[in-house]
């Protein structure tokens, strides 16, 4: 029993032995494995340095042309969809990309030329001399050839670019309607002042040959007999591969390589040393989070979502002036139809009292009231008429980019849409009026994202607050080679041995060695590098820094200007909403007031003409005067007037009342993404779409907590 647990107790013994040392064996082999398996790992995170651009870029620069539907807005949100927003013919918001081409984010971007002849629609709509449009034609005309939208859509292409910009770690450009062109925090310096979310690679060689005057004589390889010069060449090839994240976190690999040769005598000569090393910093309160990396990224992408807004606000006032301007100019045509009228009327009367003044029924006096009658029609009839060529003018140059163009200078525009009393809009009430306007008005939605920028800015301002607190390590493997010569070695007798007198002892001598050059072991850049990738001579280094404002005075004031531009603006978004709730009252009362109008003058024009047929029968019976026939018919054409003028401004009132609801390019079946490109989709007859596609569904807001 006792052999048998002896023996037991050994084989236990034996395995538990062999399983340390299996242990310690893989211990040494993965110390030593992974050290070679880090520096290769570095050693091609730098070759694919000069790649890494070509798959850091984002998507295509032109987007397809039938993009997908976006989300809606989220439930809850005070702020509807811009129906109007959708697919641009440019976006510069992505760079050029480096692949298969590496040199296209080195060339220029190719911009446009301006087009500033009118499009080729209106030739189509001109014959005979005469342009004949209708109000939806001249609203196309409009987006199409008005400067005021050629201007403003360059704002929503500026504004791509400065996303571009910002993606790359800088401050975006500022936009019209834009409060904050980029953030005002003076974030960590050792990450966001001089980032660069771009990869930089950084390539240097240099070849240097030297001879240094030596004042020393003793100095191995240079001779002792009088002024020489040290020699020596060298040979340097560095490179670096350095970047920023978002995060705050930034890396450079560096590897670098020397190959030198002196007339010194060194342990190798020429020597080829190299290095490869990396180091990272993090900051870990001044700049610390994604939150404070991609401030000025969202800020561009909100003052992107301001340009839409601000070219969709041009949108609608272009709009409504060509409406105003339309109705305006069908007004001018129809009134001196009544002025031509009046004219006609009074000349058949004038001529008819002077046939009854021949035979002598008729006293001279009454001629002479016909004829003055007539005088005056015709000069009310030649203002009518200037005043049609001046809103002639004022429509030709709402619809064309160049009103003094061969083809249109002296065409005569035709309204083919008259003036007539609208259908009723329906309101609920008051109350859902203004929710609506609020909703739909790009100013007001333009604030709101105003004021998301601002509380980017405070939030990033309260984090410049912070101390600056980074963490940080380096690390380096170091390789030396070179050509060594080889030397074979003898012993000889060297210095006598002497007696006590100094004296030399015959045949007594210290042995010495003797050596003979016997070749050179030559060793290079493979060997060096052979010593760095098996880190041979690595370096370690950790780091913590503090950097500790006393007073802090310039963040202080940073964050409290961001408040104070916080508070600011919550307080001009409440007088936005007071205005809009201005506007939409003051338009629905106009348009409830013009249709009120437009009823009397409807009824008093039709009782007129009754009066004027009833006086003129009087007139031919001889119960009444020409000066009773002039006066109703002065009646008649002021009567006329007052209806054309009313329905005129009806429809007018109408395009008010729904720029104020923001309902203009709605109504009018108009796209932003239509007037981005300057080319009009003729079967747009849902407002919204765009070539069957549902466009400006992209939510602009989110849940007030996220950012």
């Amino acid at each position: 029993m006792r052999i048998l647990w002896g023996t037991a107790r050994g084989s236990i013994l034996h395995a538990a032995i062999k399983r340390s040392i299996s242990f310690r064996n893989a211990k040494w082999a993965a110390a030593h494995l992974a050290r070679p398996l880090l520096a290769a790992l570095l050693a091609s995170l730098l070759a694919l340095g000069p790649i890494s651009p070509a798959f850091a870029q984002s998507a295509a620069q032109n987007p397809p042309a039938n993009p997908a539907p976006s989300s809606p807005a989220q439930p809850g949100s005070t702020i509807a969809p811009v129906s109007s927003l959708g697919v641009g013919k440019h976006n510069y918001s992505n760079g050029a990309r480096a692949f298969p081409n590496i040199f296209k984010p080195y060339m220029s971007t190719h911009i446009e030329p301006s087009v500033l002849t009118n499009s080729p629609r209106i030739d189509q709509l001109i014959s005979d001399g005469k342009l004949r449009i209708s109000l939806q034609d001249a609203v196309e005309l409009a987006l199409e050839n008005s400067l005021d939208i050629a201007v403003q859509r360059y704002y929503p292409w500026i504004a791509d670019d400065s996303i571009l910009k910002a993606k790359a770690g800088s401050s975006g450009y500022g936009t019209p309607g834009a409060s904050f062109a980029g953030s005002s925090a003076n974030i960590n310096p050792f990450s966001f002042n001089s980032a660069s979310f771009d990869p930089i690679v950084s390539s240097s060689v240099s070849i240097a040959d030297v001879s240094i005057p030596v004042n020393n004589p003793f100095l191995s390889g240079t001779g002792s007999a009088g002024l020489t010069g040290l020699k020596s060449h060298s040979t340097q090839f560095n490179n670096q591969y350095s970047q920023t994240f978002e995060t705050g976190t930034n890396i450079t690999v560096n590897w670098n390589n020397t190959r030198s040769s002196s007339a010194a005598a060194n342990f190798f000569n020429p020597s080829v040393s190299s290095l490869l090393s990396f180091s990272f910093s993090q900051p870990l309160l001044n700049g610390f989070g994604l939150s404070v990396g991609t401030r000025n990224i969202r800020i561009a992408k909100n003052n992107r979502k301001i340009a839409d807004l601000v070219f969709a606000q041009q949108a609608i006032t272009t709009v409504t002036n060509t409406i105003t301007a339309y109705w305006e100019l069908a007004y001018a045509r129809e009134f001196v139809k009544v002025q031509q009228q009046a004219v006609t009327v009074a000349q058949k009367l004038y001529e008819d009292n002077k046939k009854q003044l021949e035979i002598g029924s008729l006293a001279p006096l009454e001629v002479t009231r016909s004829e003055s009658e007539l005088a005056t029609n015709r000069q009310n009839l030649i203002v009518a008429q200037t005043v049609q060529l001046q809103d002639e003018q004022i429509l030709k140059n709402a619809i064309s980019k160049d009103p003094m163009a061969p083809n249109l200078i002296n065409v005569e525009i035709i309204t083919t849409d008259q003036p007539k009393q609208p259908e009723a809009i329906e309101t609920a009430s008051f109350e859902e009026s203004v929710k609506e306007a609020f909703a739909k008005r790009p100013d007001l939605q333009e604030q709101v994202l105003n004021l998301k920028n601002s509380d980017i800015d405070v939030r990033a301002t309260r984090n410049a607050l912070l101390p600056t607190l980074a963490i940080g390590g380096f690390y380096q493997s170091n390789g030396l080679a070179g050509n060594q010569e080889k030397f074979t070695s003898k012993t000889i007798p060297g210095t006598p041995v002497v007696d006590q007198n100094g004296n030399p002892v015959p045949g007594l001598f210290l042995p010495a060695t003797q050596l003979t050059p016997n070749g050179a072991t030559e060793a290079g850049f493979t060997t060096a590098q052979s010593q760095v990738f098996h880190n041979q001579f690595p370096e370690y280094v950790a780091q913590l820094t503090l950097n500790l404002p006393l007073r802090n005075r310039s963040a202080q004031a940073d964050n409290a200007r961001a408040l104070l531009v916080q508070r600011q603006l919550e307080t001009q978004m409440q007088q936005l909403r007071n205005a809009a709730l201005l506007d939409v009252r003051n338009t629905f009362i106009a348009l409830t007031q013009d249709r009120a109008q437009v009823e009397a003058a409807s009824k008093a024009r039709e009782l007129q003409q009754q009066t004027f047929d009833a006086e003129q029968k009087k007139y031919q019976l001889g119960a009444s005067t020409v000066y009773q026939v002039i006066l109703t018919q002065r009646d008649l054409i002021n009567a006329q007037g007052t209806e054309l003028r009313a329905l005129a401004s009806l429809e007018e009132a109408k395009a008010n009342y729904e720029r104020a609801l923001g309902r203009t390019l709605e109504v009018n079946r108009v796209t932003i993404a239509d007037a981005k490109t300057g080319e009009i989709e003729r079967n747009t007859l849902i407002p919204g779409t765009l070539h069957g596609q549902v466009v400006g569904t992209d939510k602009l807001f989110s849940n007030s907590g996220q950012q």
